[in-house]
């Protein structure tokens, strides 16, 4: 069915006096995405009750359509390519073409779309950059070579969890009717309880997870005493005949994580520490995979 014939069956129901959402149920079942929103059901509907007769559309005044010519998509693809945050609006005032032939032109012709920007910890120099890449690589080849087992690793980071979760973004999506206002969350307050925990976890589960005290500062003397004497003595407890051999720690560059204290500790235990690139907290698992699950 093309717009016409839906919009003759909604001037028929509607002469009918059967409401706007009726006629939208009886018409998705049948044709699916191809049906009319119901916002455009009710809206037709409400024009044939008053009186409408035609069914198709009324002339639009306006710029006809031939202003998207070669000349109007470069003289556009300029501004955007000189400034990438330009807004519709000031691209309209500069060229005086109308808006929807800038939305035609930006989405059709030039194949864009607005992205919003996406925050990162820092913005690296050139060799931090390079950094990062040379021992993501060389830890990868370690694995690959065998050298190192995933089984093997303990990774640990701290962060605040709240009491009450509101979950993801993704998590919150729910099925809706068209027409229907979608669902609601509500922004979590910045005063919510929550506490600090120290999460250590091997490829088969938690290793040690550690409640930090309410105030408490996590500097090198409380990492050591309190997450790593620990975690190394549930090794110890997990691998009775093997201790810590062959264990490697990955934690990110922390003040704490990294302090001289700690990593001879860590060496004395006999833990091998994977270098973790600078300014990277991103590339910690804690932080890209289990935080967010949790």
């Amino acid at each position: 069915m093309n717009k016409e014939n839906f919009r003759y069956y909604i001037k028929v129901r509607a002469a009918l006096n059967i409401p706007a959402s009726v006629i939208y149920d009886e018409l998705y079942p049948v044709h699916g995405d191809q049906t009319p929103s119901y916002r455009t059901v009710r809206r037709w509907a409400q024009w044939f009750r008053e009186g409408r007769e035609e069914i198709e559309d009324e002339a639009r005044p306006g710029r006809p359509i031939t202003e998207t010519t070669s000349e109007n998509i470069e003289q556009i693809r300029l501004l955007i390519d000189d400034d990438p945050h330009i807004t519709i609006e000031e691209v309209q005032e500069q060229t005086g073409l109308s808006h929807g032939t800038l939305q035609r032109i930006i989405t059709d012709h030039l194949n864009l779309k607005k992205a919003t920007a996406r925050y990162i910890p820092k913005d690296l120099a050139d060799f931090q950059r390079a950094e990062r890449v040379r021992i993501c690589k060389q830890n990868l080849a370690t694995f690959q070579e065998g050298t190192w087992r995933l089984c093997d690793i303990v990774t640990g980071d701290d962060s605040w969890f709240y009491h009450t979760q509101i979950g993801r973004k993704s998590s919150n999506a729910a099925w809706v009717r068209r027409g229907d206002p979608p669902p609601t969350v509500v922004r979590r307050d910045k005063f919510a309880p929550r506490i600090l925990f120290s999460i250590f976890f091997k490829s088969d589960g938690p290793v040690l997870i550690h409640p930090v005290e309410r105030g408490q500062t996590i500097d090198h003397d409380y990492y050591i005493n309190n997450c790593l004497h620990p975690l190394v003595d549930e090794i110890k407890r997990q691998r009775l005949s093997y201790g810590t051999s062959r264990i490697k720690i990955h934690h990110d560059n922390g003040g704490a994580h990294i302090h001289e204290d700690a990593s001879k500790y860590l060496e004395s235990e006999r833990l091998t520490i994977i270098p973790h690139p600078p300014n990277s907290p991103d590339l910690s698992p804690c932080d890209f995979w289990l935080f967010d699950i949790i």
